[in-house]
């Protein structure tokens, strides 16, 4: 069983800047890809960003394109979001998840971390 640790959550102004950090329990074929999804209420959970632990590539949504960075760090097993220009719309609980390059899914999925943006 996967295990995936979200932190660094918490309320910032717009305009402001977090850290999320997600911590997984094992760096293999089974997390191969680490992304951040997010919810905010009454809505679907959509995509945000998304990082292999070998190559390096990342995918980023269109709507934190510049905005927002996802690193690795694989002697730490952890990912990273960091979130700079915060803005109202970018509230909601974010969710660290993994899957393996085949799988279109990702089953492994954290527990959640709330961000809230004041305006």
């Amino acid at each position: 069983q996967v295990r995936l640790i979200e932190s660094g959550g918490g309320l910032v102004q717009t305009g402001g800047s977090l850290r999320l950090s997600c911590a997984a329990s094992e760096r293999t074929f089974r997390t191969s890809i680490m992304a951040w999804f997010r919810q905010a209420p009454g809505k679907e959970r959509e995509f945000v960003a998304s990082v292999a632990w070998s190559s390096g590539n990342t995918v980023y949504a269109e709507s934190v394109k510049g905005r927002f960075t996802i690193s690795r760090d694989n002697a730490k097993n952890t990912v990273y979001l960091q979130m700079n220009s915060l803005k109202p719309e970018d509230t909601a609980v974010y969710f660290c998840a993994a899957r393996n390059p085949i799988a279109r899914e990702y089953p492994n999925w954290g527990q959640g971390t709330q961000v809230t943006v004041s305006s």
